[in-house]
């Protein structure tokens, strides 16, 4: 089969591979599509400590099921990948958590994940997607799992003034379904004028230029702040002003993995009685909800702007990966005629 196969840092290339061993009871899948997220341009660069060349990448996956596992969904089943790996040993596993599992590995992160034709996994980590959703916007199930499991964690509460810090995939996400959820007033706040612009047509409030949070979200809160904040953005920058713009007893949730120990007004979390609670994946909870919110359409993710690229221009895509300039997910797929013209 062909795989985009990550070789060395910045070399990833299509490569002829051997077909995916499929163990006992697993299942196997016909990839669709596979976004490519921050942790696959980190991988890419040589700068993820887990990950070991050469590697299959990816693990924001939608597919059908190829050959059935011993449970699971049927053969022909539109699914996405929970790709997550846990240790079923440790204590957060045995206490339900294994989202937060001590020795916590990912699908095409820690093995070979959905960058390629085909991918073998575990029927466990198989959610099968209601007929007539788009593979492609299936695809965005895992990302969106995060921002369902953010917004859940929050505490928010209808009404809510909420502050959103970054409009990349996952800041978007965290908006759509903070709206979704009853957040009175959505704020966004990011450097990119053109994420600016994709923001603005969703009907966000965004921060214009040369502004801050802490001035936009001043008459909309009678100076007090925002009730809940959503760090997806992780740089330092955002960290030193997140407490300054959450008012009193209001919650701070950081979505985005700062990539060092960043500075916090600690004091002012004391002072302000302030609740910091830090976002680590998802739960099977919040990969089954992402999905209903999709086969809803309750988000309105058809505008959610994508581009996809044939598996045989990984490079290519993952140029545009990293320039961010026109669409928020890129996509790559093994599909004939499903890439973008």
């Amino acid at each position: 089969m062909k795989a985009a196969v990550w070789t060395a840092t910045d070399e990833v290339a299509v490569a002829e591979v051997a077909m995916p061993h499929v163990p006992e009871g697993w299942a196997l899948v016909r990839v669709a599509y596979n976004g490519i997220c921050g942790t696959d341009l980190s991988i890419l660069h040589g700068k993820h400590p887990r990950a070991q060349a050469p590697l299959v990448m990816g693990h924001e996956l939608s597919g059908w099921v190829e050959r059935a596992g011993a449970t699971g969904p049927a053969e022909g089943a539109l699914v996405i990948a929970e790709p997550l790996i846990s240790c079923g040993e440790c204590k957060a596993c045995r206490d339900g958590h294994a989202h937060v599992c001590r020795r916590l590995g990912l699908y095409g992160i820690d093995t070979a994940g959905g960058m390629a034709q085909y991918v073998a996994l575990p029927p466990e980590v198989l959610h099968e997607v209601p007929a007539g959703v788009d593979p492609r916007t299936a695809a965005l199930a895992e990302p969106l799992a995060v921002a369902v499991h953010a917004v859940a964690l929050s505490g928010m509460e209808q009404g809510d003034t909420v502050a959103v810090y970054g409009a990349g995939p996952i800041g978007i996400l965290t908006a759509l379904v903070a709206r979704h959820e009853g957040a009175g007033h959505v704020v966004i706040t990011e450097p990119s004028p053109w994420r600016r612009e994709v923001a603005e047509g969703m009907g966000f409030t965004v921060v214009p230029e040369g502004s801050t949070m802490a001035e936009a979200l001043a008459p909309l809160t009678d100076g007090e702040g925002a009730d809940t904040t959503f760090d997806s953005a992780a740089h330092p920058s955002v960290a030193a002003e997140l407490t300054a713009v959450t008012r009193v007893l209001g919650r701070i949730v950081v979505v985005g993995v700062y990539k060092q120990p960043t500075p916090v007004d600690l004091r002012d979390i004391c002072f302000k009685e302030q609740s910091v609670v830090g976002v680590r994946v998802y739960t099977s909870a919040d990969v089954t909800r992402a999905i209903e919110l999709i086969a809803s359409g309750a988000l309105g993710l058809d505008g959610f702007p994508t581009k996809a690229f044939a598996l045989e221009d990984v490079t290519a895509a993952f140029d545009a990966a990293t320039s961010g300039q026109d669409c928020l997910k890129v996509l790559l797929t093994p599909l004939d005629g499903a890439a973008d013209a």
